[in-house]
């Protein structure tokens, strides 16, 4: 149903108010440059120049968004994934359009639906999926949608806007958003589907287009979360997950125009479905092995001697990884865990500090100066083992021990993990 109140929703999104809001995020979140090059911290002038040309612009319906610029980041499984930058401008004009039909969708949208939504996390996500495993729901049908920021179709995005909001300059600056087209390498492409990853419209866009999912699932009276498009069903059989299955894919690919990737979709076991980063041992919240891998990878990365930068600014850089990392998976069973990615981190910090030192006089001065004895000093500055192994011995440990680390302020993933389970 079209809300009647809406016809004029243009003019709240380009309000003083509103779109200083937007700027104000826009800021906060930094990010690159789109195409034009003109970066965050350009924008204000920017805006002074061209602002009130291009937002009258908005208003007449003339306005033309410029290209976003292609880029590409790592998938955990080794893949690369496409983002659209779009130029700050655009990115506050987004923000403005989603700070005011966020509100008008979002309390129509499932409450098992939890990505990019007020008051909703990842955590809320994967301990309500944990609830329905508790009740004896052990069979997970994960269902993959191929490239679905890459094959939302526009026609029928914009169907499902028009019945909601009524302002036709509105419908008309979204579709041109979604049409605009990227810049890859100097060259334009057109876009003639999807929705681009990386601008402040696309979570909204992407929940518009699955909240019809959600309704089908609830009609259906499936257990399920979803977090944008990452959803997974639970049910009580493999019998009953394999016709669920089916229906699902039939569902989705007939009446969203999405594609369902046969080859990583399953109807498993739930210790072996990965749900946003964590599985399950039975109704126990763990880590995925995969996220456990990246975990590792990463802390590899930084501390690696490579990368040519002091150890004092790798231990921060490490430190805030590692603060972030466990404040999100924290929340599952993995006390012992932590205990020994702790001694593999210092391990691993022992050893880029003994890299570091390189020659055999500057390992021994070093561990006089941080109060070793000289006979032992001077055994372990000369010995021929791997820098790993070294990294275990008496010497290292006693200069650079625990204490060392902890007034250079790493922190402790099981002191961390203690506090998120008993305040």
């Amino acid at each position: 149903m079209i809300l009647n109140s809406n016809e004029d929703l243009l003019d709240t999104i380009l309000s003083k108010e509103n779109l200083n809001a937007a700027w104000k995020h826009v800021r906060s979140n930094k990010g690159a440059a789109g195409i034009d090059g003109i970066t965050v911290d350009d924008f204000v002038q920017h805006f002074k120049a061209v602002g009130d040309e291009i937002i009258e612009a908005i208003r007449q319906g003339h306005y033309q968004p410029l290209p976003v610029r292609r880029v590409y980041i790592r998938k955990s499984d080794g893949g690369q994934r496409g983002l659209g930058i779009p130029t700050i401008f655009d990115r506050v004009i987004q923000q403005a359009i989603a700070q005011i039909i966020n509100p008008i969708f979002d309390v129509t949208f499932s409450e098992f639906s939890y990505g990019f939504r007020p008051k909703r996390s990842q955590h809320h996500a994967v301990k309500n999926l944990q609830k329905y495993i508790g009740g004896g729901k052990r069979i997970a049908v994960d269902v993959d949608l191929s490239k679905f920021f890459d094959r939302v179709n526009h026609d029928f995005l914009m169907s499902l806007f028009g019945q909601r909001i009524s302002d036709k300059r509105l419908l008309k600056l979204i579709a041109s958003y979604l049409r605009v087209g990227s810049v890859e390498d100097g060259c334009w492409k057109a876009c003639h589907e999807g929705v681009p990853q990386g601008g402040p419209l696309s979570p909204l866009l992407s929940n518009i287009v699955l909240d019809l999912l959600d309704k089908e699932l609830e009609k259906r009276r499936h257990n399920f979360v979803r977090y944008a498009d990452d959803f997974v069903i639970v049910v009580s059989s493999k019998r009953a997950g394999e016709r669920v299955m089916a229906s699902i894919k039939r569902f989705v690919e007939r009446k969203l125009k999405l594609k369902v990737n046969d080859t990583k979709s399953q109807v498993v076991p739930v210790s072996r479905c990965k749900f946003l980063g964590f599985s399950f041992r039975g109704a126990r919240l763990v880590w995925h092995d995969k996220s456990l891998l990246q975990f590792k990878y990463r802390v590899r990365q930084i501390t690696g001697r490579s990368r040519g930068i002091s150890m004092e600014k790798k231990l921060k850089e490490l430190t805030v990884y590692l603060r972030g990392w466990i404040n999100y998976f924290g929340i599952a069973q993995g006390y012992q865990k932590c205990i020994n990615l702790d001694c593999w981190i210092r391990r691993r910090l022992r050893m880029s500090y003994w890299k570091n030192w390189r020659r055999v006089r500057t390992k021994v001065r070093n561990l006089l100066r941080m109060g070793v004895s000289e006979s032992l000093a001077v055994t372990c500055g000369s010995s021929g083992k791997s820098y790993w192994r070294n990294a275990k011995t008496e010497g290292i440990h006693i200069a650079l021990n625990n204490e060392f680390f902890q007034k250079m302020g790493l922190i402790s993933l099981r002191d961390r993990w203690v506090e998120i389970h008993y305040g």
